[in-house]
């Protein structure tokens, strides 16, 4: 088992130095869904839910997460990002709004937090915009699904399609 490297000898919470790791381009793709009625899910592909633009509200709010990350998350450095984006896709038959990030920069740490920031507050903005329609949605199944660069180089989840 990897040694938890947020932790100093004694047990303490600490930020890791990143100070001596070599600058890469890194990348992170993350993925988390909404589970609604279907009814719900038709209004939102509609723009009929009553606060607006679910779908454009929720990519912004993923996007200004991912900037943020540092800001929410304690010992989380913050990052230049070069990009961000949130992208979404309706599964009708499922009754989901199925979520994704993809997150880079240049730099000494990755960006996993950032992409996995961004997909959870997109499904939250989903969330608190079509509340007053269905208070029993769920945000679920938010992973990383693939990141790239770095010592420890690319992982791939199982069983994720990623290109």
């Amino acid at each position: 088992m990897a040694e938890l490297t947020h932790l100093d000898p004694h047990g303490n919470a600490r930020m890791v130095d990143v100070g001596a790791k070599q600058e890469t381009e890194r990348v992170a793709i993350a993925r988390a869904e909404v589970r609604m009625r279907p009814e719900t899910l038709a209004l939102i592909q509609s723009g009929g839910v009553p606060k607006g633009d679910v779908i454009g509200v929720a990519r912004v709010a993923g996007i200004m997460a991912a900037k943020r990350t540092g800001e929410l998350i304690p010992l989380c450095h913050p990052l230049p990002i070069t990009q961000a984006s949130v992208d979404f896709a309706f599964d009708e038959a499922g009754g989901r709004v199925l979520i994704e990030s993809r997150v880079s920069t240049v730099g000494r740490t990755g960006v996993e937090m950032e992409a996995l920031t961004a997909c959870s507050v997109a499904a939250l903005t989903i969330y608190d915009m079509a509340k007053a329609v269905d208070k029993g949605m769920v945000v679920g199944e938010i992973r990383l699904v693939k990141k790239t660069g770095g010592k420890s180089g690319t992982y791939v989840r199982p069983g994720e399609e990623v290109e």
